[in-house]
């Protein structure tokens, strides 16, 4: 193990230079991929923006019915069309997603306790590499709990998940839990960001925080930044623009959409910020237009 007395903190983020490996690929730090990869994470990221709206309907998984998603047949085709990517189970997507939608796909495969369980952070790889191939994801989700109880089994299921992805050129999105004993800090989210990135993982989704611009930096992957709880729409869409200007490359967003009165509106409005950087006062009045026409 490496010596830890007298390392430097590296405190220089060059926050005034773009990450770069001297290519032209629009997706932060896969230059150096394969073609399969590469198509795979352009279905994820917009090649005009460099980045990416996703929508998380995963919820699910442990949370059961949840409010606003009571109906996935009915919700999700609305969505469809003003979103980049759907992030869901292989439950949900085989019953309640027509197989000719075109937009990429976020497969959620750890899995573990329910909401009656008080330590969530025990996961499992519960979709097999073949049944991922089989619904054609564009890449494989993976919870990662870094300084809780769960870490050595978290860190585990993302290192077989991505040996398995790499075998056929999908990439892995590492999401970076934060438990109830963890402070969502700008220390902490530089840390297991930077961890998940350098274990592999193509693409990283975490929670917007103080000096976010320094963990954007750090992290050799794009960041995606989690919406978290329901918000109301005029601070969502803050919390987008700030990402977004602090070098995210797109946000998830899950119940700030399918618990907005109007999901549709507020899909758009964060569109308009991610793909066409409007800032949050222009998409406010943009989504305060839309809704007053519905």
């Amino acid at each position: 193990m490496a010596d830890l007395d007298g390392i430097k903190v590296e405190k220089n983020y060059h926050l005034d230079r773009e990450f770069s490996t001297h290519g032209d690929f629009h997706v932060k730090g896969a230059e150096n991929l394969d073609w399969g990869m590469k198509k795979h994470l352009t279905n994820i990221f917009n090649p005009r923006s460099g980045n990416t709206v996703m929508f998380a309907f995963d919820h699910g998984y442990f949370m059961g019915s949840v409010s606003g998603l009571e109906r996935l047949d009915l919700l999700v085709p609305r969505l469809i069309d003003h979103v980049d990517v759907l992030m869901a189970t292989r439950g949900a997507l085989r019953s309640s997603v027509r197989p000719d939608f075109r937009k990429g796909i976020a497969l959620r495969v750890s899995s573990g306790s329910s909401m009656l369980d008080e330590d969530l952070s025990r996961e499992i790889v519960a979709v097999d590499i073949e049944d991922a191939i089989r619904m054609n994801a564009d890449c494989l989700a993976v919870q990662v709990f870094i300084g809780a109880r769960g870490q050595l089994e978290s860190i585990d299921n993302l290192s077989r998940v991505i040996n398995a992805a790499n075998r056929y050129s999908i990439p892995t999105l590492g999401v970076i839990a934060v438990g109830k004993d963890m402070e969502r800090t700008d220390q902490y989210f530089k840390l297991s960001t930077r961890i998940v990135a350098e274990l592999g993982a193509a693409i990283i989704k975490t929670y917007y925080c103080d000096n976010f611009e320094e963990v954007a930096a750090a992290c050799p992957a794009p960041i995606v930044v989690a919406g978290g709880k329901k918000l109301p729409e005029k601070e969502a869409l803050e919390m987008a623009w700030n990402s977004m200007r602090a070098g995210a490359r797109g946000v998830d967003m899950g119940r700030n959409i399918f618990q907005s009165y109007h999901p549709v509106e507020m899909a758009d409005a964060i569109s308009k910020i991610v793909h066409e950087g409007f800032t949050a006062c222009e998409a406010w009045d943009y989504f305060s237009d839309a809704t007053k026409k519905t």
